[in-house]
């Protein structure tokens, strides 16, 4: 597998951190995400942590942005709280990313090695769900 690696979206990334850093408290709250929009919009997020699961920020970035009319991300990353940086989408959320968004980009890497990767590339042989549903026409 060979790994693409984009221009990073600094402003997106410093979104991101804003929020970790002004509305990540306490243990329910411990990362926030940022999502571009085409159009050039910033969507922000956190996660909802609870001990029985909860939604991790970017799943919570997702119907955010539906709920302001954004249905498309380009780029998505996620911040840790208490200056953690960038941190990794987990398995869970790299798989609904795919499917939710198969061209976005996601920021990972740390300090000065971040960088920007399509997310089919941190899924290799993935499965794609849209790709295995019935033709219902």
């Amino acid at each position: 597998m060979t790994v693409q690696n984009h221009p990073v979206d600094r402003e997106l990334v410093e979104a991101a951190a804003h929020v970790a850093r002004a509305r990540c408290r306490g243990d329910h709250h411990t990362m926030a995400a940022a999502g571009r929009a085409p159009d050039g919009r910033i969507v922000t997020a956190v996660n909802a942590y609870h001990f029985t699961g909860g939604p991790c920020a970017e799943l919570v970035l997702i119907g955010t942005a539906a709920a302001q009319g954004v249905y498309e991300l380009d780029t998505i990353v996620a911040v840790g709280d208490r200056d953690r940086g960038v941190v990794p989408p987990c398995g869970r959320c790299r798989q609904v990313l795919l499917d939710y968004f198969p061209g976005v980009e996601v920021i990972v890497g740390e300090g000065d090695g971040i960088r920007a990767v399509p997310v089919a590339e941190l899924l290799p042989a993935s499965y794609v769900w849209a790709d295995h549903q019935l033709d219902t026409e």
